[in-house]
């Protein structure tokens, strides 16, 4: 019977073959080196450069995709390897999938870990940003009275969940409200500093929000909770791999992302980062023995569920370093100021998303005034197979952008017609 290091070595060499991984890695490589030494945003330009990166996704081109905020494909050689470790696991699951894939997550833990900056044992590897930030809302004690300070531009599902605390624990859930664009991330950090009481344990703060794009001053927002003994719970879902950070940025106590969004991970796959002083007293989503109380992985004890997702993450940072941290960043808001300062002083147009690198990157909110967002989206569909996100909230509404490294100009400027056309004419049946 062959041995396992045997195994591994013969799948190995048969994946490289088969996925033709080294030609796309030497692709991506040649162009990374002809643009080293260039500034991110003169790279961000470079079509050339960008092309080569285009190469590495399957697509379907009769579709003007821009809605890249909610999940995201993910390069061929993520996606293959995915497809490859499913393979694997299917011959003999309680072997291959329970002895063979999954005790190499650690290895995804750990290059995680290094990505973000913080320990291997302070990061739970999850399903997706929602399970991470479940697992830190509804595992801190909190008594009746306690309140929760977010704001009501917080992802749905995260506020439902604290509205549940409101009315199991009896909790008090306090949103705050800011303008679309802010005058400032300082003015950010005051209308917190402003809504805290003695009751306060926690601020539940978005890093970059999903309706508009706006990112927020989490570092000083934490320092300040800190200093008061609250608690901060960041919800990142949409900030990790997007622009760079590392926990060292941030200071918060609680982080939770979804990689299958800017990482381009397989759909199902994100972290949960504890501070390591909070993992042992934090209760799991999923109650695990009491003798891993101390142990981060406690907060993965799910049930069976597939390894190949998981370990395809690694494929997927890979890949990233290849493209570059800053150059992606300065990529997607050059996609995203393309269409955004073409309409933006268009008559019934308005950008509410800050052109401040600080403040914004690849996700925009476009206004149309009292234009029905969703009977734009239908008709964007409709007559242009262009995909965007329409956006109702209490205080504003409009059509969520969303652009990606696979975006070209062309497709930009397909939808900044589209749009004009709509401000012209309206929309048409």
């Amino acid at each position: 019977m062959a041995s396992r290091r045997t195994f591994l070595q013969t799948l190995g060499a048969a994946s490289v073959v088969a996925l033709g991984r080294d030609d796309l890695a030497a692709r991506i490589e040649s162009a990374a080196r002809a643009v080293q030494g260039r500034a991110p945003a003169d790279v961000a330009a470079d079509e050339d450069f960008w092309r080569e990166i285009r190469e590495a996704f399957t697509l379907d081109r009769t579709i003007v995709n821009l809605n890249n905020g909610g999940v995201c494909p993910s390069p061929r050689v993520v996606h293959e390897a995915m497809k490859r470790y499913l393979d694997i696991s299917n011959q003999a699951p309680v072997y291959h999938m329970w002895q063979i894939l999954e005790p190499n997550l650690e290895t995804v833990r750990r290059r995680l870990a290094a990505e973000f900056g913080c320990d291997a044992e302070e990061l739970a590897v999850t399903r997706n940003a929602s399970e991470a930030l479940q697992i830190a809302q509804l595992g801190i004690d909190l008594a009746p009275g306690d309140e929760v300070l977010t704001t009501n531009q917080d992802y749905p599902r995260m506020l439902d969940t604290w509205q549940q605390r409101v009315r199991r624990d009896r909790i008090v859930l306090k949103q705050i409200s800011f303008p679309v664009p802010p005058p400032s991330q300082a003015d950010l950090l005051a209308r917190f500093e402003k809504a805290i009481t003695p009751r306060t344990k926690v601020i539940h703060v978005c890093h970059i929000t999903n309706l508009t794009g706006q990112i927020f001053p989490v570092r000083d927002i934490c320092r300040m909770a800190r200093a008061r003994g609250i608690r901060t719970i960041v919800d990142g879902a949409h900030a990790f791999a997007h622009f760079p950070f590392t926990l060292a940025d941030l200071e918060c106590d609680y982080y939770g992302t979804s990689l299958h969004k800017w990482l381009l991970a397989p759909v199902g796959t994100g972290f949960l980062y504890v501070r390591r002083e909070f993992v042992k007293d934090h209760w799991p989503l999923t109650p695990a023995n009491e003798s891993r109380s101390a142990d981060i992985r406690k907060f993965e004890e799910i049930g069976t569920h597939p390894a190949a997702m998981h370990n395809a993450i690694a494929e997927a940072l890979e890949f990233h370093h290849s493209v570059g941290g800053a150059r992606k960043a300065a990529r997607l808001r050059y996609l995203r100021d393309r269409w955004a300062r073409a309409l933006h002083e268009r008559p019934g147009a308005k950008v509410l998303t800050s052109f401040d690198p600080a403040q914004g990157c690849a996700i925009g909110l476009l206004s149309l005034g009292a234009l029905d967002p969703e009977k734009v989206t239908a008709h964007l569909w409709n007559r242009h197979r262009i995909i965007v996100t329409p956006i109702r909230h209490a205080e504003f509404q409009g059509l969520r952008i969303t652009p990606n490294l696979y975006t070209t100009l062309h497709e930009i400027d397909t939808f900044i017609d589209a749009i004009s056309d709509v401000l012209k004419a309206g929309v048409r049946a």
